[in-house]
């Protein structure tokens, strides 16, 4: 027999790294993403019995309020995960391993709102719709947001690599 308690164990087990790369992706900050993930298993799990179908949305949803909310507490103050010249990591060598590391860096640098709906459209691939819901705004806001955004990322990364080339 099936308890309440392993369906929201197996649950955990199948989504642990996906939240958790997107809390990341989100905050810039491991520890902090640990923390938020947390508090959103501890929210699913009081919900459990209520959440109706698949509870991954229900979670992504949690998580996004959870970090929009930690946005506004804090003056909607960015948060920043290193200051500007502070050692990071050394890429191996690779172009792939560098570009993705300059767009990590650059995703940083987007305002909160903006970078929960590039994170939520393009690593976890949901559609306009699905990121409305889980942001709590209108499809149009999700656009305009994503349109915002993409071009910052431009802006940002896009001189870092031509300055790489020369």
């Amino acid at each position: 027999m099936v308890t309440r308690g392993d369906e929201f164990d197996d649950f955990v087990r199948g989504s642990s790294t996906r939240l958790l790369r997107t809390a990341v992706l989100l905050t810039g900050d491991r520890p902090a993403a640990e923390d938020l993930v947390q508090e959103v298993y501890e929210r699913v799990y009081v919900r459990w019995r209520w959440i109706k179908g698949a509870p991954e949305p229900y979670a992504r949803k949690a998580l996004a309020n959870l970090v929009a909310n930690r946005w506004r507490r804090k003056g909607r103050k960015p948060e920043v995960a290193l200051a500007a010249g502070h050692d990071r990591p050394t890429p191996d060598g690779s172009d792939d391993y560098a570009v993705r590391d300059q767009l990590l860096t650059a995703l940083q640098e987007l305002p909160p709102r903006q970078r929960a709906v590039i994170v939520l459209r393009y690593y976890e691939d949901l559609t306009e719709l699905q990121t409305a819901d889980a942001l709590g705004c209108s499809v149009g806001t999700v656009k305009s947001q994503t349109s915002r955004g993409l071009e910052k990322l431009r802006l940002i990364t896009e001189p870092a690599i031509l300055e790489g080339l020369r």
